[in-house]
């Protein structure tokens, strides 16, 4: 702390408060210029997804775990807190130095430059926000210290009070104006809504029937069998995810291929339309988990395209990539097979796709898990061969091929319920993807496993409800499920985790009655 003529000193805190102030008005800058550029996402955003995109899997996978769907929402506050310091950082040192804040300001304008330019989107308009943060940074923290320097060379007690009061009101004024400036650029750059109105508008031709007669079994709480869109599972690694125009959307099809293929919004909507249930599920799921939901699909099959296209034989993979640059490897056969109707979603459960889902299209496959197959916002497919190239999750130890494993949990009654003695009805579902259930078996108490009854399926590529009644006496119970799939399997009770291909194990809960 220095001391002047007097003795009067600044406080070290206002030097960090300063930092901070800048900081804070440095990242609204940036966040409206992102905004009224209509890019898709700020430097900040841009230097969390980065993190994602390098951060090893088994910490991925942890992270998903504790934190679900808060995970991207944690990594940025995180991420600002860590700037926060920094700012704070160069406030000090301004204290002393005119140029080494300067260089904190660079340095940390470098990591957001180096995120948005790596993104499979950036463009030369990307600069601009960073540029303009950087600038508002050194500004500010100009402007914000000049009133304490002079307070520090003052030689009057008078002289010290009218600089900090100086600098309390820029600091208010910048404050504002910082909080103003990104009020204006959000209003201003409302991309998203302006999407979502043109997704309300759209008039698709698909359907939205209900649950074929049969899927449903009669047990009081169960879940839907078709799980509505809003309940639908979340997983991807955007933290802003793509906001993109229908007009503005664009496929490419290249590679090992005769001809290259590009389509727009309209063509694709103008081909002929596959409609079908089909039930997806994420490869972190674990054994009795909620990360799966069955729903009404819409789209155009990816075979026929491909044989436009005109594969090549030495072809065993192609590499989705979506439009953050995402990038997921799907065996060639699977998407090549027209009974496994893998296929460009563009309406789920009779509707356009929801944003959050894929909006305007989305692959998906049949029997893989998500992380090998279900692009959201895809707008690059490149035929090719494993060999070549490593995708989002196989670079961070996941398997290259994602078969669905064969998999029940039980949804009624919940893990620790309390229930009445006497005749219980107990409910669930099973699911084998492309490959179907042909029994359930449940095992009270660690006996003998025994057959339920099973709800009907329109399909192989979704699950199917089943339910029982037991007598149960008063005290405590568990109760295991395991499915049987109509080629033979009986699912393992072997307990592996989700990590490197999907969960193994049998779903057990323990209630108890009185």
């Amino acid at each position: 702390m220095p001391e002047t003529m007097d003795g009067v000193t600044t406080p070290r805190g206002a030097w960090s408060a300063a930092g901070a102030v800048a900081g804070v008005a440095g990242l609204a800058i940036s966040h409206a210029a992102t905004m009224v550029l209509t890019l898709r996402s700020s430097p900040l955003v841009a230097v969390a997804e980065l993190i994602i995109q390098h951060v090893p899997g088994g910490l991925a996978e942890r992270a998903i775990k504790v934190l679900g769907s808060n995970d991207k929402p944690f990594l940025v506050v995180v991420i600002f807190l860590i700037m926060m310091l920094f700012a704070m950082w160069a406030g000090r040192l301004a204290e002393h130095s005119w140029w080494k804040p300067i260089l904190v300001w660079v340095g940390m304008g470098a990591v957001g430059l180096l995120a948005v330019l790596t993104r499979f989107d950036a463009t030369a308009l990307d600069y601009l926000p960073v540029t303009a943060g950087v600038v508002t940074w050194i500004v500010a923290l100009s402007f914000l210290t000049e009133p304490l320097h002079h307070a520090d060379a003052a030689d009057d007690t008078q002289s010290d009070g009218k600089s900090r009061r100086s600098f309390l009101i820029r600091s208010g004024v910048l404050g504002v104006a910082g909080i103003g400036v990104g009020i204006f650029g959000q209003n201003f750059g409302a991309k998203r809504r302006h999407v979502e109105e043109t997704r309300r508008l759209l008039n698709l031709p698909v359907t939205d029937p209900k649950s074929p007669r049969g899927t449903m079994v009669d047990v009081p709480d169960m879940p839907s069998w078709k799980t509505p869109t809003g309940e639908f599972y979340k997983i991807h690694t955007a933290v802003v995810v793509p906001t993109i125009e229908p007009q503005d959307w664009s496929l490419r099809i290249h590679g090992k291929v005769d001809r290259e293929i590009t389509l727009t919004y309209q063509e694709l909507v103008d081909r002929p339309l596959i409609q079908r249930w089909i039930t997806l599920n994420c490869v972190s799921n674990p054994v009795g988990g909620p990360l799966i939901g069955n729903a009404w699909w819409s789209g155009v099959l990816l075979a026929d395209l491909l044989e436009e296209a005109g594969v090549s034989g030495d072809a065993d993979a192609i590499l989705q990539t979506s439009h953050d640059g995402w990038t997921c490897g799907t065996p060639l056969d699977m998407v090549t097979d027209r009974q496994r109707h893998a296929m460009l979603a563009i309406a789920m459960n009779g509707e356009p796709l929801p944003i959050d889902h894929g909006f305007p299209v989305r692959t998906l496959v049949p029997g893989l898990y998500g992380y090998v197959s279900a692009c959201k916002w895809v707008v690059d497919i490149e035929v090719t061969k494993f060999e070549d190239f490593e995708a989002y999750w196989t670079d961070k130890g996941w398997s290259e091929k994602g078969p669905v494993k064969i998999a029940s949990r039980i949804d009624v009654p919940e893990n620790g319920d309390d229930v009445e003695t006497g005749t219980v009805r107990i409910g669930g579902h099973a699911w084998a993807q492309h490959t179907g259930i042909s029994g359930v078996e449940v095992a009270i108490n660690g006996g003998e496993w025994t057959r339920v009854d099973i709800g009907s399926s329109p399909n192989t590529d979704t699950w199917v409800q089943w339910k029982t009644e037991v007598d149960l006496e008063e005290g405590d119970h568990t109760v295991l499920v395991r499915a049987v799939g109509s080629d033979g399997e009986t699912q393992t009770g072997v307990e592996r985790d989700t990590r490197p291909d999907g969960a193994t194990g049998w779903h057990q809960i323990e209630i108890s009655a009185s």
